[in-house]
């Protein structure tokens, strides 16, 4: 994409339970801006949107709660048991996401901006525009533990989560910058700050 930027573009990316969010949380209390792929996932198929008639065109209309919105759960099912409606699912959501997401860094004035985008490995052709990429890494049997803590799940359901994601070298091989998240979560302040300093320093 050409368009002339005024901050530079961080994305923010990790495995599941890497601590993605307590970084992002971080860099947020800083005053950098932060913007979710999540949350956008969720505000392009907001009712009245044109990504929630696609989803309803594609699966119909029991692809919605009884309150007119997307009924996560049910299609959370209907995905995982299907992978051809996984990818049309995800067809219609993610260059909606990436549009969002886009038009939020056209939009910041301050030195740098960053993206949280879990699964920017899976999708990198897509992200060509971000200016630098920030791993938020952790131990496979660390995420499996924190995994089964967070979600209340069994291990092989852990270990499956896992699986479906891009692997730890992949990721790595995509970083500019990695926050080893390893130990107690307090560690994250030094890593964020010092961060914070040298890309404020690049955006100069």
């Amino acid at each position: 994409m050409s368009e002339r930027r005024h901050a530079r573009v961080i994305a923010l990316t990790g495995g599941i339970a890497a601590g993605k969010s307590a970084v992002a949380r971080r860099f947020a209390a800083l005053g950098v801006p932060v913007h979710d792929a999540d949350v956008a996932a969720r505000a392009v198929v907001e009712p009245g949107s044109a990504g929630l008639a696609a989803v309803v065109d594609a699966f119909g209309p029991q692809a919605l709660d009884a309150a007119g919105r997307l009924d996560r759960p049910a299609m959370r099912e209907r995905v995982f048991a299907d992978p051809a409606a996984r990818l049309q699912l995800e067809a219609i959501i993610h260059p909606r996401v990436r549009q969002w997401l886009h038009e939020r860094t056209l939009a910041e004035r301050g030195p740098y901006c960053l993206l949280a985008i879990p699964l920017l490995a899976e999708n990198i052709s897509h992200y060509r525009w971000v200016d630098r990429v920030l791993l938020v890494d952790a131990p496979e049997n660390l995420q499996i533990a924190r995994l089964m803590a967070r979600d209340g799940i069994d291990e092989a359901l852990a270990r499956r989560m896992l699986a479906q994601q891009a692997t730890r070298a992949e990721r790595r091989a995509l970083a500019d910058d990695v926050i080893e998240n390893d130990g107690d979560e307090a560690a994250l302040d030094a890593a964020v700050a010092d961060l914070h300093r040298r890309y404020q320093a690049m955006a100069a």
